[in-house]
């Protein structure tokens, strides 16, 4: 009996999936719930498992992309547990079709050499120069390599020696194609402007060379730029509420949370896990949230709840060696920040020149939704909690005005 194996709903938002790799091949023995492909969608990648034991026939291969609910492959059911290690279940060769083979392979001229196959003389000037055999086109009869195709890519390969020019098709991936596909739709569909400020990082890299030992015993992970970011944000956010929010036809959502993005580059592109509720939470637990999403995202076993669902996004250009850019923003938020190379500069302090560890950060955001004095404000409270860290501890508050109850 065959067993068919249809895509399986993946996420509500998800139409059709790519193969991204057979673990199994066709004529494998596959034993219940073994893994028999990874699918890949425009989110994350999933893994589908065998429904039952039997020899598999993959009816998808590497690299198409097909729908929810489509047949990518069947498992015979009646198909016996082979002995010992998998069995590929191989077609037998009659004797019939080895006389009827044998001949032609003798008596047709246009079959009796493969395409790209060079000559014995061919062949020797390839191996001199080192020429792949794939990579020349042959005249010869059925298209084997001759010596004047040898010698005239020996030919190329001297005049172009040192300047390779070479050509490679690679299918876009479903990630990639989804990421264009939103990144032009904000670009068209959102009135996106960018505003720019400097961070003086000396009073954080201070303090984390001062406490980053004891960080480490006490909690387990090192203490990073990006949870020192990210509590600057919801801070910022919690006064700048525009920042924050969304437009949903003629409406504005805004939100009394703040669940974060951070951008991280995955091997198949960028992702965005969020940090839930990153308003109350110390820098210690954000810490270790970057740190657990960073490593999933790396090893693509981010789930889908982890990428979706954030009001506001941090990427962090720098790590990259980015002194400034323009961020594009993460629909269907509104505003994303964007971190850069911390890079020695002369500044003036208290009348003289100095040099500080300073930082260029961007805010790009939606116009129609954050006017320039919220932007402004937005970034300048962030570079604020930044160069004073003691503001990171009272919500933002001038520690000195509580104090005196101002």
């Amino acid at each position: 009996m065959a067993l068919e194996i249809k895509v399986p709903s993946v996420g509500e938002s998800i139409s059709e999936v790519t193969v991204a790799r057979w673990n199994k091949k066709e004529g494998d023995y596959v034993d219940m719930d073994e893994l028999l492909c990874e699918l890949e969608s425009d989110k994350a990648t999933f893994e589908l498992n065998a429904e039952a034991a039997g020899v598999l026939s993959p009816k998808a291969a590497e690299g198409d992309t097909i729908k929810v609910g489509d047949l990518i492959a069947t498992i015979d059911t009646s198909a016996p547990k082979p002995l010992g290690k998998e069995a590929t279940a191989p077609k037998p060769e009659t004797k019939q079709e080895a006389k009827t083979v044998a001949p032609a392979a003798v008596n047709t001229p246009s079959e009796s050499y493969a395409t790209g196959t060079p000559s014995p003389a061919a062949a020797k000037i390839l191996a001199e120069k080192g020429i792949e055999a794939k990579d020349v086109k042959g005249t010869g009869i059925a298209g084997r390599i001759t010596k004047a195709d040898a010698l005239s890519a020996e030919l190329k390969v001297t005049v172009n020696e040192g300047k390779l020019r070479n050509e490679r098709a690679e299918k876009m991936s479903s990630l990639r194609k989804t990421v264009a596909k939103r990144l032009v739709a904000v670009k068209n569909e959102t009135a996106m402007l960018t505003t720019f400020n400097e961070v003086d990082m000396k009073p954080i890299m201070d303090l984390r060379a001062q406490y980053k030992n004891q960080f480490k015993e006490a909690f387990g992970v090192n203490l990073g730029f990006m949870s020192f970011f990210t509590k600057a944000v919801t801070i910022a956010l919690k006064q700048y509420p525009a920042v924050n929010a969304y437009i949903n036809g003629e409406e504005i959502i805004y939100h009394d949370y703040c669940d974060v993005s951070i951008a991280v580059s995955a091997p198949k592109g960028l992702v965005v896990p969020v940090i839930r509720n990153a308003e109350s939470l110390s820098l210690a637990e954000i810490e270790k949230e970057v740190l657990v999403l960073a490593t999933k995202a790396r090893e693509n076993k981010l789930s889908l709840e982890e990428m979706t669902g954030g009001t506001f996004t941090i990427t962090n250009g720098g790590v990259f060696g980015s002194m400034l850019s323009t961020p594009i923003i993460n629909a269907p938020q509104s505003a994303i920040l964007g971190m850069h190379n911390i890079v020695e500069r002369p500044v003036v302090k208290d009348g003289q020149i100095v040099i500080r560890p300073i930082m260029y950060v961007a805010l790009s955001y939606d116009h129609r939704i954050i006017d320039g004095r919220e932007s402004v404000g937005f970034l300048v409270k962030v570079k604020q909690c930044l160069e004073n860290p003691t503001l990171l501890l009272t919500s933002g508050n001038d520690p000195h005005k509580m104090a005196l109850g101002l």
